[in-house]
């Protein structure tokens, strides 16, 4: 995770950016912006944001199709997705989820609950980070470990047969 977290804010109406961004700032986020599915994506693959707040209505390519495409990206890191959208009906809230977004806030957003979700959401980014960070020192030290012992199996050809079954 970046230190400042960084936020990628994308929507396709200027104010709800600047909005969002005046919401976020004081809270010492580093935010980035995108006004559109096609710059969203590109901005997300350059970027690599610890977290996207998405709008659904956009041009080009919209928020849905947005957020399906970066969660089904094998090259791009675990990447939390808020939707932030005018639509407020239930089904569109289980579409938005069963696109694979993390959470769902609809317009007009509360400050507080906007703030509430982000930090949750950029923790929820923090241990997923450290659990991958753990995983990858641990399958280290196991091909590490597997080296010497196959290291040690060669010597074993140098000692007494007795003393090569105590080894290994």
């Amino acid at each position: 995770m970046h230190s400042p977290p960084r936020i990628l804010i994308v929507d396709d109406n200027e104010t709800n950016r600047d909005i969002l961004m005046a919401r976020l700032g004081p809270h010492g986020y580093e935010l980035k912006q995108a006004a559109d599915g096609e710059e969203a994506l590109a901005a997300a693959k350059e970027l690599l944001p610890d977290l996207i707040l998405l709008d659904i209505m956009m041009p080009k390519i919209d928020g849905i199709e947005v957020c399906k495409r970066i969660k089904n990206d094998t090259t791009m890191p675990f990447t939390p997705i808020i939707l932030c959208t005018a639509k407020a009906d239930s089904k569109d809230v289980v579409a938005g989820l069963e696109a694979g977004a993390d959470e769902y806030l609809t317009k007009p957003i509360d400050q507080m609950a906007l703030v509430a979700r982000v930090k949750s959401v950029l923790r929820l980014k923090q241990l997923h980070d450290q659990v991958t960070d753990m995983n990858r020192n641990l399958e280290q030290r196991v091909t590490d470990q597997l080296g010497e012992i196959e290291r040690m199996s060669g010597l074993k050809r140098f000692l007494a047969p007795q003393i090569a079954e105590l080894v290994m």
